[in-house]
């Protein structure tokens, strides 16, 4: 019978602390086949931040014939925005997002880049080039009115269409994101096919080309049971901001072949596990998935949400 908590056993050579980067309301519920209501997701950012989550991706600033899924995002930042202590980033595609987000008061912005020729064109019609170019200015528009900038970079490790991605490849993209004034890269594995020993060679190659670790986050997919195997990779490595989805939601659009991000209660049970500091109430955050999954009418894929969930469901009001 569990307790609802692991016991915990440190390992040596692994960060104190882990910052969560919760990507649920947005990466989770634009994947979403119908429309969630703007009160459902400002209350499941709030329950979010309850739990003790302290980055909450709120929504993403994107044409609404793009992602019809969060074409509220004018409504719904208002209703979230003023929650205390917690940093809410919110997607910007190009100058006109970064308008709309400027002008709602937001303080933290991520563009979202493709290693790969293939996604790039499926994802933003674009080269890579052409989609560089296009953030560009919007990265440094973003430094000028002293915003922090996230570059997201997918498929790292795998692409649908060309394959396995050479590691120079990607080090050459992510140089250049840093180069344009990004504080922060999240590496994607988009359709998650990435392996512990891919995650180090990345992690070392994007080391000796400068970038440091602390300017790195991981986010991995669980497409084939590997996302927590490659999430200790990296935090043996030194990687301390971890990309997760409340539930386990979310996938990719433009990518078919793509599941479910790592769910944040399976990723916050092992960090406690292993002794590392999340701030995160695993209680509350299952009671939050429970919730949620009950508003979207199906299970959470989360395994620990499925194991704990029972007790969860008890507390829910």
């Amino acid at each position: 019978m569990t307790t609802g908590l692991p016991m915990t056993v440190p390992a040596p050579g692994l960060p104190a602390r882990v910052r969560i980067h919760e990507v649920g309301a947005r990466d989770g519920l634009q994947n979403e086949q119908g429309t969630v209501p703007t009160e459902v997701k400002a209350e499941f950012i709030r329950r979010l931040a309850d739990a003790g989550l302290t980055t909450i991706e709120a929504t993403s600033f994107v044409h609404p014939t793009w992602v019809p899924q969060l074409a509220d995002a004018e409504r719904l930042f208002p209703l979230v925005k003023d929650l205390e202590g917690v940093r809410l980033p919110v997607l910007v595609p190009n100058e006109r997002g970064l308008d709309r987000a400027l002008a709602l008061g937001a303080r933290e912005v991520a563009v979202f880049a493709s290693a790969t020729e293939s996604f790039a064109k499926a994802n933003l019609n674009r080269t890579v080039d052409e989609a560089l170019a296009m953030f560009a200015p919007v990265v440094t528009r973003a430094v000028e009115h002293g915003l922090t900038v996230r570059g997201y970079l997918s498929m790292c490790f795998g692409d649908p269409w060309e394959g396995p991605v050479p590691v120079d490849q990607v080090v050459a993209v992510c140089r250049r994101l840093k180069d344009m004034g990004c504080d922060e890269l999240s590496l994607g594995d988009t359709i998650g096919v990435a392996t512990p020993g891919h995650v180090t060679r990345l992690l070392t190659a994007l080391n000796e080309a400068g970038i440091p670790t602390g300017a790195l986050a991981v986010h991995f997919h669980d497409t084939y049971g590997q996302a927590l195997a490659n999430t200790l990779a990296a935090l043996q490595h030194g990687v301390t901001t971890v990309d997760a989805s409340a539930g386990g939601l979310g996938g990719c659009p433009y990518a078919k072949s793509a599941t479910g991000n790592l769910a944040t209660e399976d990723l916050v049970w092992m960090l406690h596990g292993l002794g590392i500091d999340t701030g995160v109430d695993l209680g509350r955050l299952t009671a939050t998935s429970v919730w949620l999954a009950g508003q979207l009418g199906r299970p959470s894929p989360s395994r620990t949400v499925r194991a704990l969930g029972g007790a969860a469901s008890h507390k829910e009001s």
